[in-house]
């Protein structure tokens, strides 16, 4: 399966992502210029939040045991059998959102205008996902989950290493830690 990664140390927070998720996958017209004329105004699936000094994109992290499933009282929200995709059939969406209250992360957001809820689908029907093509910065990418562990696993080793070459105070402890918890993903 495919992850969006967002290197934090990349993204400025210029929201290019919002724009044209609002405008491909919100909007009628499917331009930037038309969708700002549109009633309602179109939605972004993602969303850029945070400091102006630490922004992030977020977006749908596809929970494995993902409890807006359960909580969705339509059966609008369900799992794409060949992607392991959560979608949000909006036809069926009757704008409960109860699913908002119980997506851990936040990231299912409600579009009383329509009366459905939103959330991240990766762009499932197209090619690649829009935020990700135009991102001015490359701060959003599509990756395989393995490799992402991969990378991450790589990550927690650098600190280990870097925590015993500096032994800081209680840095054994840490680095215990760090190395177990990088044997468990």
């Amino acid at each position: 399966m495919k992850v969006i990664a967002v290197h934090l140390d990349r993204c400025t927070g210029c929201k290019t992502c919002e724009l044209y998720c609002a405008t491909e996958r919100g909007s009628n017209a499917k331009t930037l210029l038309q969708a700002v004329q549109e009633t309602p105004l179109p939605q972004a699936r993602v969303r850029v939040e945070g400091s102006n000094e630490v922004p992030v994109a977020i977006q749908c992290r596809q929970c494995l045991q993902a409890p807006c499933l359960d909580s969705c009282l339509t059966g609008a929200l369900s799992r794409d059998a060949e992607s392991g995709i959560v979608v949000i059939q909006e036809n069926i969406c009757i704008g409960c959102w109860t699913c908002t209250l119980f997506c851990p992360y936040g990231v299912i957001y409600p579009w009383p205008e329509r009366k459905i809820a939103l959330k991240c689908d990766r762009c499932l029907y197209m090619e690649a996902p829009v935020c990700i093509d135009v991102c001015p910065t490359e701060a959003l990418e599509l990756v395989d989950i393995n490799q992402y562990e991969e990378f991450l696993r790589s990550r927690r080793n650098e600190t280990a290493t870097d925590l015993q070459s500096k032994d800081a105070p209680g840095g054994r402890l840490l680095l215990d830690l760090i190395k177990e918890s990088g044997t468990r993903t």
